[in-house]
């Protein structure tokens, strides 16, 4: 199985912030990740 970039901390961090209000564009530029994944792991 593939070794995530980032740590279940960092994930569960930058989902925090766009619960906050963060938009996923902002969160996406500042974190390197794609707007698809934040959406993805949002439903999980």
């Amino acid at each position: 199985m593939k070794r995530s970039r980032f740590s279940e901390e960092k994930i569960i961090g930058i989902l925090k912030k766009h619960q906050a209000g963060l938009g996923a564009k902002a969160l996406c530029r500042k974190h390197g990740v794609s707007e698809p994944t934040v959406v993805a792991r949002r439903r999980v």
